[in-house]
């Protein structure tokens, strides 16, 4: 459950914070703020307009129109009020065409670049940030939250301005027409404004609860969605829906309460102003009974009451929807202050030529715990890689493999030690430099719905496709490429469903030939296809992999026979290290598992 006080410290002025998507704009905000204020104003004047009309059908020719105009005739000078109407309501309507245009343009603008930044900030964040936030979390505050932000600034900022504007304008000619009940009339605006101040701090965490219940949902709708065929195969439909279902009666349980409390606000402000309303008419027609106000004068003001009934009573859909963009807009501005990756680190190198480096990398009395985690993964742990090299580190699951690449492809900074290429610290060179220099394969292949070319060519974009149809080759994929129905140009699907687990390692692995970097890692790039399509993948790593420093991450041990050198780990330290042939010779660890592995390939055999 939230924590209602810390939210308040936390969010403190988020539209203070939202202010620096207006900059630049400024001309672009004055102008749509005047265009609601013309708005208003020629809304108004028919109200004045048909106060006039009455004093002329009372007063007939001895109206105060009348000795404006100097002409008597009740027919001209009704025909004046009609044409002016008539040109009010005209003008009325252009300009609440032009404020609705430049104030939806407006929150276009602010809603684009808040999404952009959210988008590229999260791009950029620490891998430890992204990985506590579940997936939903993120794409409903990129997409949800700040489409709740725009709905605002199209519609609430004018309904602010125009509020502000009806007060002002009406209070003016209330004032003009007397002043004895403009003291009355406006009496109830200050209890109505303390009542939408009280309001919106009332309502400003139940907001963020329910955006937060709406980003649970989007979030387990985003796992389950991925995950259909899991939940298929274990028969978890009705606990999944289940699940669902209980989420979607949180959201709902937390929508009610803000219901509860927003309801309030818009019978409140109306009884407030229905009492300055009461004024009018009583102080009003006490006056023109008494003939100390024109008849003429008591139905403008009649009129111009009501006009402020709608205004204000809109005031209280504003509070509502002003909190709801808000509670939003603070989710989206909270993202923008997790820390960069970069901004942990001390740049001073910029590149180098592979050609020319002497030594690979080391891995120095590095210490290394996730975060929020008391068991440290690395305690001064010690390893050396070979330039050109190919290494592999084996161990069962848990002994730190995948958290070396991590912190070597710099997804997560270690507690102490250091790791370097060429004796250089790699935290001080720059991070996307650093990267480049790295092809990574992985066990869980990340493709994007797409054709063929175009995942291949994600490691090299704008590659052309002689350069893809040459990667392709050497990775050994160029002929189950052929066969596709369009080759290249064959759509691949959603995270590459249309394909095999073979055939995307393979497609893979020709990203990782074009990117044709200097470090090459294979983390259990063979873990999840056939002994076949292994043997097909091993002769293209092979081929790879030549004149560059490899790393390879396996449990499946006959993917490392041919390393230079082989790194046995066990909970984070190198118990046992040597070539395969020497691994295998005495009663090593090593062997176990080599054994168990063999043994268990050769009984699948058997029972063919």
């Amino acid at each position: 459950m939230i924590n209602e006080q810390s939210y308040l410290e936390k969010s403190r002025y988020p539209l203070l914070r939202l202010l620096s998507y207006m900059k630049g704009q400024r001309k672009d905000y004055l102008t749509a703020a005047l265009y609601s204020v013309l708005n208003k104003l020629f809304d108004i004047f028919p109200e004045v307009l048909i106060g006039a009309a009455v004093d002329v059908v009372v007063n007939r020719k001895h109206s105060w129109l009348a000795k404006l105009l100097g002409n008597p005739d009740m027919l001209f000078q009704l025909f004046m009020l009609g044409m002016l109407t008539f040109i009010a309501w005209g003008l009325e309507s252009v300009f609440q065409y032009l404020y609705s245009v430049k104030w939806r343009n407006l929150a276009q603008s602010v809603e684009h670049r808040l999404r952009m930044d959210t988008y590229q900030h999260i791009q950029d964040a620490r891998m430890q940030d992204i990985d506590k936030t579940a997936l939903g979390q993120l794409i409903a505050t990129i997409n949800d939250d700040i489409n709740q932000l725009e709905r605002f600034l199209e519609d609430g900022i004018n309904q602010i301005i125009q509020i502000v504007s009806s007060t002002i304008l009406v209070g003016i000619i209330f004032l003009f027409c007397s002043p004895l009940i403009t003291v009355f009339a406006i009496l109830p605006v200050p209890f109505i404004l303390l009542g939408a101040f009280y309001f919106q701090h009332k309502l400003e965490p139940k907001f963020l609860k329910v955006r937060e219940k709406a980003a649970d949902i989007a979030a387990a709708l985003a796992n389950n969605l991925t995950g259909l065929m899991t939940i298929k195969s274990y028969t978890a439909e009705d606990f999944e829906t289940k699940r669902i279902e209980q989420l979607s009666i949180d959201y709902q349980q937390a929508n009610q309460e803000t219901i509860k409390i927003s309801s309030l606000v818009t019978p409140v402000i109306r009884i407030l102003i229905l009492t300055g309303f009461l004024f009018t008419l009583l102080i009003g027609g006490y006056q023109t009974i008494h003939s100390e106000m024109n008849v003429g004068v008591f139905s403008l003001l009649i009129f111009l009451s009501q006009r402020l009934l709608w205004p204000f009573s809109s005031l209280a859909d504003v509070t509502v929807n002003f909190q709801r963009a808000m509670a939003s807009t603070t989710r989206a501005l909270n993202l923008l202050t997790w820390e960069k990756e970069e901004s942990m680190l001390a740049v001073t190198e910029t590149s180098w030529d592979s050609d020319k480096l002497e030594e690979g990398i080391q891995f120095v009395d590095l210490s290394f715990a996730y975060p929020n985690s008391a068991n440290p993964v690395f305690v001064n742990f010690n390893a050396s890689i070979g330039k050109n090299q190919t290494v592999a580190f084996v161990g069962e699951s848990g002994s730190g493999k995948s958290s070396l690449i991590k912190l070597l492809c710099r997804f997560y900074q270690p507690q102490s030690g250091l790791i370097t290429w060429d004796k250089s610290n790699i935290n001080h060179y720059e991070l996307s430099e650093w990267r480049s220099q790295i092809a990574l394969v992985s066990q869980d292949i990340f493709l994007f719905e797409g054709t063929v070319a175009e995942n291949i060519a994600y490691a090299k974009l704008g590659a052309s496709m002689e350069e893809i149809q040459y990667a392709a080759k050497i990775a050994g994929v160029e002929k189950f490429i052929n066969e596709l129905p369009k080759g290249y140009d064959s759509l691949v699907g959603q995270r590459g469903g249309f394909l095999s687990g073979g055939q995307k390692q393979r497609i893979a692995i020709a990203r990782a030939v074009l990117k044709n970097a200097p470090i090459l890692i294979l983390d259990e790039a063979t873990s999840a296809v056939d002994n076949d399509t292994e043997l097909a993948i091993q002769q293209a790593l092979a081929t790879i992999s030549h004149n560059k420093t490899t790393i390879i991450i396996a449990h499946r041990l006959s993917t490392v026979t041919g390393a230079d050198l082989i790194y046995v780990l066990d909970k984070g330290q190198i118990i046992e290290r040597g070539k395969h042939q020497e691994l295998i010779s005495y009663p090593s660890y090593y062997r176990h598992l080599w054994h168990i592995q063999t043994g268990e390939h050769e009984l699948a055999t058997m029972s063919r």
